[in-house]
């Protein structure tokens, strides 16, 4: 790149980025994910560090958010409110650690929010103010009176003469899903992402309606104090602040040198999706605060501290084309092609677009670049498209929703109190019966080993299966012939088939003998989940009973409503069904009786859920001795929950149980409610 070429890349980028900054601090309406943002600002920041005499004095890297809004007063800050520099990856970890020494570190989750002052006089709540442009913020007193855990005075009897915390206010998930659930039935504005939504609610004109928003404050910091006695490390700054009744996050933690930093980064980053709150990285600083003083500060942000960021949730990328893929239920989902790019740490090349309607909000066409979003180990999907890319793309097209079934043909039907499009084609849509077989020998249903998705596929794809009861018609015969033809084997006398189709019979006739929810729940009735299917069969202990009910005695099951009555009702009605039914128990499946509970049990009464491994049993077995006992266990954690039993790795459940104020048991104390001996 020549110098006239440098001039022209650092223009583009320093106007491009000031847009979308503006767009993000300014007006919480961000057009591109923040990947793509930290990616340019990269970029200029490189080349003003190359051409140093180039840089344009209005360079987003000059500056702090954004300008305050016109309707708010104007609050300056006497100590700016600096931004931090962004790291990366270890080697810029280990870059920012030899510019510290042999510091001692604190390190904190990076809340994904809107920053915030809040400024107390002999212990009172006087004012608080957004960061703005670092030095001059929005004067949003009012509004954060309104934010519950934000105390209105502080909790102590001899109280600093001024103090100054700041903070991150973020909407957590469950509020956000909320308030956007309750704005698409009322027409009105669905905000992208928490963190829009969090700014979005502070800035309201009228206090009200932020009281309605469900907020929450967490302090990183102190600013301006006088008149306090202050320790001298940030850590226990934070401790000083939280004695006062100020919230601080739980999640931090102390220690020193890059092991200790990457240790801290990984652990977070796995429980990432457990936090009732987004965040996207780690703050890392230095804890004294006299070796903060003597690391000073660049022109935007501290030397003494760095946002290690997480890879990122959500990617721009283009769209090549929509398929439409047919569930077991039938349901008719539209996935996008995707060209393939790296999100959250996967590549990922397809997303789900949900249905027709989603479709229809985005305004979505084939060629636009939209921007992917994935969470964890949740599906990718769509968020939104690009429109100021739309004109740069070379070939675009709307998106065609088939009238008919793209695997059979069948006419489609769409229920007017629901937004899925199904296909009528049934158990005779070879979609539906693939996805059917695949529920019906998974773990958590039939427990068959050795069936997987691509072997069920090839097995109904040969003709050998087309129904759930033709798996147990399976000989050793016709697996070696099948498996021949796939040159999978020289013949059945090699090692490796014989043990190949021997196990995958064992497995088959291991299945036969099963119980009596996991047979309804394999049977893949709509919206009978493993804890529903529990429920009927502890209600109506045998099948038969079951199949028999009518639509009056299924809603006098707990949690069973009008629509879950109609699907278990209409599934019984279907002959081809009971059909099935009949022929997998001339086949030779079985289950023992279901236990006739008293109700006397010493759990009677009481719900619990299981998150987490166990070390001294299974959690099946762990659900059983429950049950004997009178418990019910349920699949999701909710108010009617009596207690949470956590093992190891604990998953969103346990989150869940902290929220709503659930007690939690550990492994130790479940083993000793049942009466079991602690071991190891």
């Amino acid at each position: 790149m020549n110098t006239e070429e440098a001039r022209s890349r650092i223009g583009e980028l320093t106007r491009l980025l000031n847009r979308y900054s503006e767009e993000y601090h300014v007006h919480d309406s961000p057009s591109v994910p923040d990947s793509v943002y930290d990616r340019l600002y990269r970029e200029l920041e490189d080349l003003e560090k190359a051409w140093p005499d180039l840089a344009d004095p209005g360079s987003p890297t000059r500056r702090v958010g954004g300008a305050p809004l016109d309707h708010f007063a104007k609050v300056s800050h006497e100590i700016p409110m600096l931004s931090l520099e962004d790291i990366f990856n270890d080697g810029e970890l280990v870059q920012f650690l030899s510019r510290t020494g042999e510091a001692d570190l604190c390190c904190e989750v990076k809340l994904d929010g809107l920053a915030c002052s809040i400024l107390y006089e002999n212990g009172l709540l006087i004012r608080a103010a957004t960061r703005g442009d670092g030095r001059t913020g929005e004067d949003i007193t009012q509004n954060v009176r309104t934010i519950r855990n934000v105390p209105l005075r502080l909790d102590t009897d001899n109280p600093p003469r001024l103090l100054e915390v700041r903070g991150e206010v973020v909407m957590p998930r469950k509020g956000f899903e909320r308030i956007n659930e309750q704005a698409r039935q009322e027409g009105g504005k669905v905000f992208a992402n928490p963190r829009n939504a969090a700014a979005g609610s502070l800035r309201q004109k009228d206090p009200r309606v932020t009281a309605s928003r469900p907020l929450m404050f967490t302090c990183y910091a102190l600013g301006l104090a006088e008149g306090a006695d202050l320790p001298d490390t940030h850590s226990r700054r934070l401790a000083y602040v939280a004695s006062l009744g100020i919230p601080v996050s739980p999640e931090t933690r102390t220690g020193r040198g890059a092991a200790f930093c990457r240790e801290f980064y990984s652990g977070i980053l796995g429980r990432r999706q457990e936090l009732p709150y987004d965040i996207d990285g780690v703050v890392i600083k230095v804890d004294s605060i006299a070796r903060q003083e003597d690391l000073g500060f660049v022109a935007r942000s501290p030397r003494w501290a760095v946002a290690y960021k997480f890879p990122p949730q959500d990617e721009m990328t283009v769209l090549r084309d929509v398929e439409f893929q047919v569930g077991r239920t039938g349901v008719l989902t539209p996935v996008a092609r995707l060209e393939p790019v790296k999100v959250g740490g996967v590549t990922v090349s397809s997303a789900t677009l949900h249905n027709e309607a989603y479709i229809r909000s985005l305004g979505i066409m084939i060629g636009d670049t939209v921007i992917v979003h994935r969470a964890g180990d949740v599906i990718p999907r769509v968020e939104s498209v690009v429109m100021d890319m739309r004109e740069k793309a070379a070939d675009l097209r709307p998106v065609e929703f088939p009238g008919f079934c793209p695997s059979c043909g069948s006419v489609l039907e769409r229920s007017p109190d629901e937004a899925a499009t199904r296909c009528s084609g049934g158990l005779f849509c070879p979609a539906q019966c693939k996805e059917a077989l695949r529920h019906f020998v998974s773990r958590q249903a039939m427990n068959v080993e050795g069936l997987g998705e691509r072997i069920i596929g090839e097995l109904y794809d040969g003709g050998l299966i087309r129904h759930v009861s033709d798996i147990y018609r399976l000989n050793a015969g016709e697996l070696f012939r099948f498996y021949r033809s796939r040159n999978r084997m020289v013949n059945k006398d090699t090692p490796e088939g014989s043990l190949l189709v021997n196990n995958l019979e064992r497995s088959i006739d291991r299945s036969r003998k099963t119980t009596l929810p996991r047979f309804i729940y394999a049977l893949g009735i709509r919206e009978v989940g493993e804890a529903m299917a529990q429920t009927l069969a502890e209600h109506f202990k045998t099948l038969e009973a079951l199949m028999q009910a009518t639509t009056e005695e299924l809603k006098m099951v707990e949690d069973v409503g009008d629509v879950v009555a109609g699907h278990i009702r209409s599934f019984f009605q279907e002959e081809h069904n009971c059909r099935i039914i009949r022929e997998l128990r001339d086949l030779g499946v079985t289950w023992p009786e279901m236990p006739a509970h008293s109700g006397g049990g010493s759990l009677s009464g009481q719900t619990f859920v299981i998150t987490g491994t166990l070390a001294s049993m299974g959690r099946n077995e762990a659900k059983q001795c429950l049950q004997e006992l009178g418990a019910k266990v349920a699949g999701s954690v909710s108010a009617k929950t009596s207690a949470v039993i956590c093992g190891s790795d604990p998953g969103s459940k346990y989150a869940r149980a902290r929220e709503l104020g659930i007690r939690i048991l550990s492994e130790e104390e479940f083993l000793a409610m049942i009466g079991r001996e602690v071991t190891g």
